[in-house]
Protein backbone atom coordinates (compact mmCIF):
# COMPACT_ATOMS: atom_id res chain seq x y z
CA UNK A 1 0.00 0.00 0.00
CA UNK A 2 1.37 3.60 -0.79
CA UNK A 3 1.79 5.59 1.72
CA UNK A 4 3.28 8.69 1.80
CA UNK A 5 4.24 12.02 3.48
CA UNK A 6 4.98 15.12 1.60
CA UNK A 7 6.28 17.86 2.90
CA UNK A 8 5.02 21.34 1.55
CA UNK A 9 6.23 23.67 4.30
CA UNK A 10 8.27 23.33 7.56
CA UNK A 11 8.73 27.29 8.53
CA UNK A 12 7.13 28.24 12.21
CA UNK A 13 5.26 31.96 12.52
CA UNK A 14 7.99 34.11 11.28
CA UNK A 15 8.59 34.06 7.38
CA UNK A 16 12.05 32.53 6.35
CA UNK A 17 13.35 32.35 2.50
CA UNK A 18 12.63 28.58 1.28
CA UNK A 19 10.96 27.63 4.09
CA UNK A 20 7.37 27.92 4.16
CA UNK A 21 4.48 27.71 6.49
CA UNK A 22 3.25 24.49 8.22
CA UNK A 23 1.47 22.21 5.30
CA UNK A 24 1.81 18.63 4.38
CA UNK A 25 0.11 15.74 2.24
CA UNK A 26 -0.67 12.31 3.49
CA UNK A 27 -1.33 10.19 0.13
CA UNK A 28 -2.89 6.60 1.16
CA UNK A 29 -3.10 4.69 -2.18
CA UNK A 30 -5.61 7.19 -4.27
CA UNK A 31 -6.71 9.29 -1.62
CA UNK A 32 -5.03 12.79 0.09
CA UNK A 33 -4.88 14.35 3.47
CA UNK A 34 -4.03 18.02 3.26
CA UNK A 35 -2.73 18.43 6.83
CA UNK A 36 -2.47 22.34 8.16
CA UNK A 37 -2.22 24.92 5.10
CA UNK A 38 -0.36 28.13 5.52
CA UNK A 39 0.51 30.97 3.49
CA UNK A 40 1.44 29.60 0.37
CA UNK A 41 0.26 26.35 0.31
CA UNK A 42 -1.33 26.28 -3.15
CA UNK A 43 1.79 27.35 -4.89
CA UNK A 44 3.18 24.41 -2.94
CA UNK A 45 0.79 21.89 -4.63
CA UNK A 46 1.32 22.74 -8.13
CA UNK A 47 4.75 22.96 -7.59
CA UNK A 48 4.39 19.10 -6.40
CA UNK A 49 1.80 18.89 -9.19
CA UNK A 50 -1.02 17.54 -6.83
CA UNK A 51 -4.39 16.58 -8.19
CA UNK A 52 -6.89 18.85 -6.10
CA UNK A 53 -9.18 16.47 -6.71
CA UNK A 54 -7.90 13.50 -4.53
CA UNK A 55 -8.30 15.98 -1.89
CA UNK A 56 -11.26 15.53 -0.07
CA UNK A 57 -10.42 16.14 3.12
CA UNK A 58 -8.49 18.90 5.39
CA UNK A 59 -7.20 18.67 8.46
CA UNK A 60 -6.43 21.83 10.82
CA UNK A 61 -4.52 21.80 13.78
CA UNK A 62 -5.05 24.93 15.16
CA UNK A 63 -5.85 28.63 14.07
CA UNK A 64 -2.17 30.23 14.54
CA UNK A 65 -1.85 32.07 11.22
CA UNK A 66 0.84 29.79 9.96
CA UNK A 67 -1.36 26.85 9.91
CA UNK A 68 -4.11 28.02 7.85
CA UNK A 69 -3.39 31.57 6.43
CA UNK A 70 -2.97 29.56 3.01
CA UNK A 71 -6.72 28.34 3.17
CA UNK A 72 -8.66 30.72 1.73
CA UNK A 73 -6.65 31.63 -1.27
CA UNK A 74 -6.41 28.03 -2.07
CA UNK A 75 -10.10 27.38 -1.69
CA UNK A 76 -11.06 30.06 -3.98
CA UNK A 77 -8.45 28.88 -6.56
CA UNK A 78 -10.02 25.79 -6.61
CA UNK A 79 -13.73 27.66 -7.17
CA UNK A 80 -12.48 29.45 -10.19
CA UNK A 81 -10.86 26.30 -11.52
CA UNK A 82 -14.38 25.26 -11.53
CA UNK A 83 -14.38 22.74 -8.40
CA UNK A 84 -17.17 19.98 -8.08
CA UNK A 85 -15.76 17.56 -5.48
CA UNK A 86 -17.31 17.78 -2.11
CA UNK A 87 -14.74 18.99 0.47
CA UNK A 88 -14.56 18.35 4.73
CA UNK A 89 -12.80 20.98 6.79
CA UNK A 90 -12.06 19.26 10.36
CA UNK A 91 -10.57 22.42 12.61
CA UNK A 92 -10.83 23.64 16.01
CA UNK A 93 -14.51 26.38 16.18
CA UNK A 94 -13.72 29.14 14.53
CA UNK A 95 -12.76 28.44 10.98
CA UNK A 96 -16.00 28.55 9.48
CA UNK A 97 -17.02 31.71 10.69
CA UNK A 98 -13.23 33.51 9.43
CA UNK A 99 -14.05 32.00 6.14
CA UNK A 100 -17.54 32.47 5.94
CA UNK A 101 -17.38 36.20 6.75
CA UNK A 102 -14.22 36.14 4.08
CA UNK A 103 -16.16 35.02 1.25
CA UNK A 104 -19.21 37.25 2.35
CA UNK A 105 -17.02 40.09 2.18
CA UNK A 106 -15.00 39.32 -1.33
CA UNK A 107 -18.25 38.03 -2.99
CA UNK A 108 -16.55 34.68 -3.27
CA UNK A 109 -19.35 32.06 -4.10
CA UNK A 110 -17.64 28.27 -4.07
CA UNK A 111 -18.92 25.88 -6.65
CA UNK A 112 -18.28 23.05 -4.46
CA UNK A 113 -19.82 21.91 -0.76
CA UNK A 114 -17.98 22.46 2.31
CA UNK A 115 -18.89 20.74 5.43
CA UNK A 116 -17.13 21.99 8.22
CA UNK A 117 -16.16 19.41 11.22
CA UNK A 118 -15.68 21.20 14.76
CA UNK A 119 -12.97 19.36 16.17
CA UNK A 120 -12.52 19.00 20.27
CA UNK A 121 -8.96 19.20 20.95
CA UNK A 122 -9.39 18.35 24.46
CA UNK A 123 -10.13 14.82 23.94
CA UNK A 124 -8.85 11.78 21.70
CA UNK A 125 -11.56 10.70 19.64
CA UNK A 126 -12.30 9.18 15.90
CA UNK A 127 -13.15 12.18 13.68
CA UNK A 128 -13.42 10.08 10.00
CA UNK A 129 -13.39 6.56 8.71
CA UNK A 130 -12.89 6.15 4.74
CA UNK A 131 -12.34 2.43 3.04
CA UNK A 132 -8.80 3.06 3.48
CA UNK A 133 -8.22 4.91 7.10
CA UNK A 134 -9.11 5.99 9.58
CA UNK A 135 -8.24 8.63 11.73
CA UNK A 136 -8.51 10.02 15.52
CA UNK A 137 -7.57 13.27 17.12
CA UNK A 138 -4.54 13.90 19.71
CA UNK A 139 -5.08 16.60 21.96
CA UNK A 140 -1.98 18.61 22.09
CA UNK A 141 -0.74 21.39 24.60
CA UNK A 142 -0.62 24.52 22.91
CA UNK A 143 -1.76 28.50 23.92
CA UNK A 144 -5.02 28.00 21.87
CA UNK A 145 -7.03 24.48 20.96
CA UNK A 146 -5.11 22.97 19.00
CA UNK A 147 -5.14 18.87 18.58
CA UNK A 148 -3.00 16.48 16.06
CA UNK A 149 -4.58 13.76 13.69
CA UNK A 150 -3.78 10.12 13.93
CA UNK A 151 -4.33 8.11 10.79
CA UNK A 152 -4.18 4.40 10.49
CA UNK A 153 -4.41 2.75 7.51
CA UNK A 154 -6.68 -0.72 7.18
CA UNK A 155 -5.24 -3.96 6.58
CA UNK A 156 -6.69 -5.52 2.99
CA UNK A 157 -7.90 -9.63 3.12
CA UNK A 158 -5.68 -11.93 1.63
CA UNK A 159 -4.99 -11.46 -2.06
CA UNK A 160 -5.77 -14.00 -4.59
CA UNK A 161 -2.90 -15.20 -7.05
CA UNK A 162 -4.74 -15.23 -10.56
CA UNK A 163 -2.30 -17.58 -12.45
CA UNK A 164 -3.26 -20.39 -9.32
CA UNK A 165 -6.76 -20.44 -10.23
CA UNK A 166 -8.60 -22.82 -12.83
CA UNK A 167 -10.41 -21.69 -15.96
CA UNK A 168 -13.52 -23.26 -14.33
CA UNK A 169 -12.73 -22.08 -10.89
CA UNK A 170 -15.86 -21.60 -8.42
CA UNK A 171 -16.51 -17.74 -8.17
CA UNK A 172 -18.17 -17.98 -4.93
CA UNK A 173 -14.92 -19.19 -3.08
CA UNK A 174 -12.70 -16.28 -4.07
CA UNK A 175 -14.25 -14.40 -1.15
CA UNK A 176 -13.88 -17.53 0.99
CA UNK A 177 -10.51 -17.40 0.30
CA UNK A 178 -9.88 -13.76 0.61
CA UNK A 179 -11.17 -14.41 4.17
CA UNK A 180 -8.63 -17.20 4.66
CA UNK A 181 -10.51 -19.54 4.58
CA UNK A 182 -9.91 -23.31 3.37
CA UNK A 183 -12.96 -25.12 1.40
CA UNK A 184 -13.72 -27.95 0.72
CA UNK A 185 -15.56 -28.69 -2.52
CA UNK A 186 -17.96 -31.80 -1.72
CA UNK A 187 -18.73 -32.70 -5.33
CA UNK A 188 -15.27 -32.87 -6.65
CA UNK A 189 -13.56 -34.28 -3.08
CA UNK A 190 -11.04 -31.46 -3.28
CA UNK A 191 -9.50 -28.97 -0.84
CA UNK A 192 -8.72 -25.65 -1.66
CA UNK A 193 -6.26 -24.26 0.81
CA UNK A 194 -6.12 -21.02 1.01
CA UNK A 195 -2.05 -20.72 1.43
CA UNK A 196 -1.91 -22.20 -2.33
CA UNK A 197 -4.41 -19.24 -3.65
CA UNK A 198 -3.63 -16.53 -1.57
CA UNK A 199 -0.59 -14.24 -0.91
CA UNK A 200 -0.72 -11.81 2.48
CA UNK A 201 -2.64 -8.56 1.93
CA UNK A 202 -1.27 -4.99 3.01
CA UNK A 203 -0.48 -4.31 7.06
CA UNK A 204 -2.08 -1.30 8.29
CA UNK A 205 0.33 1.01 8.88
CA UNK A 206 0.03 4.24 11.12
CA UNK A 207 1.29 7.95 11.00
CA UNK A 208 0.77 10.72 13.55
CA UNK A 209 1.33 14.54 12.70
CA UNK A 210 1.78 16.38 16.13
CA UNK A 211 1.64 20.21 15.63
CA UNK A 212 2.41 22.56 18.05
CA UNK A 213 2.70 21.29 21.36
CA UNK A 214 4.55 21.73 24.42
CA UNK A 215 6.47 18.81 25.73
CA UNK A 216 3.46 16.01 26.76
CA UNK A 217 3.96 12.68 27.69
CA UNK A 218 0.36 11.75 28.21
CA UNK A 219 0.08 11.45 24.39
CA UNK A 220 2.65 8.82 24.01
CA UNK A 221 0.20 6.27 24.85
CA UNK A 222 -1.91 6.98 22.34
CA UNK A 223 1.42 6.40 19.81
CA UNK A 224 2.28 3.63 21.09
CA UNK A 225 3.92 1.36 18.38
CA UNK A 226 3.53 3.74 15.51
CA UNK A 227 5.06 3.41 12.14
CA UNK A 228 6.18 6.97 11.35
CA UNK A 229 5.55 10.16 13.65
CA UNK A 230 5.97 14.14 12.61
CA UNK A 231 6.61 16.38 15.63
CA UNK A 232 7.17 20.01 15.38
CA UNK A 233 10.90 20.63 16.89
CA UNK A 234 10.31 24.79 16.94
CA UNK A 235 13.47 25.24 19.38
CA UNK A 236 16.88 23.34 20.21
CA UNK A 237 17.85 22.48 23.86
CA UNK A 238 19.55 26.13 24.17
CA UNK A 239 16.36 27.53 23.81
CA UNK A 240 14.36 25.27 26.21
CA UNK A 241 12.64 28.01 28.45
CA UNK A 242 12.11 29.80 25.38
CA UNK A 243 10.04 26.22 24.49
CA UNK A 244 8.21 26.25 27.87
CA UNK A 245 7.03 29.93 27.92
CA UNK A 246 5.65 29.44 24.08
CA UNK A 247 4.19 26.25 24.33
CA UNK A 248 6.02 24.72 21.75
CA UNK A 249 9.21 21.90 22.07
CA UNK A 250 12.61 21.35 21.74
CA UNK A 251 13.88 19.03 19.37
CA UNK A 252 14.99 16.39 21.98
CA UNK A 253 11.92 16.12 23.73
CA UNK A 254 9.99 15.40 19.95
CA UNK A 255 12.80 12.58 19.79
CA UNK A 256 12.02 11.48 23.25
CA UNK A 257 8.45 11.16 22.65
CA UNK A 258 9.33 8.75 19.62
CA UNK A 259 11.62 6.59 21.98
CA UNK A 260 8.53 6.24 24.64
CA UNK A 261 6.28 5.45 21.82
CA UNK A 262 8.58 2.99 20.23
CA UNK A 263 8.28 5.09 16.77
CA UNK A 264 9.26 3.32 13.57
CA UNK A 265 10.70 6.64 12.75
CA UNK A 266 10.77 10.70 13.38
CA UNK A 267 10.19 13.19 11.18
CA UNK A 268 10.60 16.65 12.85
CA UNK A 269 9.84 20.11 11.19
CA UNK A 270 8.24 23.91 12.44
CA UNK A 271 11.45 25.15 12.46
CA UNK A 272 11.70 28.66 14.22
CA UNK A 273 13.23 31.26 12.36
CA UNK A 274 16.50 32.23 14.29
CA UNK A 275 17.87 29.27 13.17
CA UNK A 276 20.00 29.56 9.42
CA UNK A 277 20.79 25.70 9.75
CA UNK A 278 19.20 22.91 10.80
CA UNK A 279 22.18 20.25 11.86
CA UNK A 280 21.88 20.99 15.37
CA UNK A 281 18.26 19.79 15.36
CA UNK A 282 18.90 16.82 13.88
CA UNK A 283 22.40 16.09 15.98
CA UNK A 284 20.27 16.80 19.54
CA UNK A 285 17.37 14.44 18.02
CA UNK A 286 19.21 11.70 17.02
CA UNK A 287 21.55 11.57 20.24
CA UNK A 288 17.89 10.30 21.78
CA UNK A 289 15.94 8.75 18.90
CA UNK A 290 18.33 7.60 16.04
CA UNK A 291 15.94 7.25 13.77
CA UNK A 292 14.98 10.97 12.95
CA UNK A 293 14.73 12.91 10.00
CA UNK A 294 14.09 16.70 8.83
CA UNK A 295 11.36 17.94 7.00
CA UNK A 296 12.38 19.75 4.17
CA UNK A 297 10.64 21.17 1.95
CA UNK A 298 9.64 19.10 -1.21
CA UNK A 299 11.03 15.91 0.50
CA UNK A 300 8.27 12.70 0.72
CA UNK A 301 8.67 10.08 3.30
CA UNK A 302 7.31 6.24 2.76
CA UNK A 303 5.78 5.14 5.53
Amino acid sequence: MNFDFLVLGTGSATPVINRHPSAFLLSIENESFLIDCGEGTQYRLLEQKVKSSRIRHIFISHLHGDHYFGLIGLLSSWSMNQRKEELTIFAPRGLDEILTSQFKHSETRLHFKINFVETDTENAYHILETNLVTVETIPLQHRIPCCGFLFRSKASKRKIVAEKLSENFPIPYLKMLKDGLDIYDELSGITYKNEDYTIAGCVSKSFAYCSDTAYNELKISQLYNIDAIYHEATFTDSELKRAEQTNHSTARQAATIAKHSKAQQLIIGHYSSRYKTLETHLSEAQSVFESTFLAEEGKSFKI
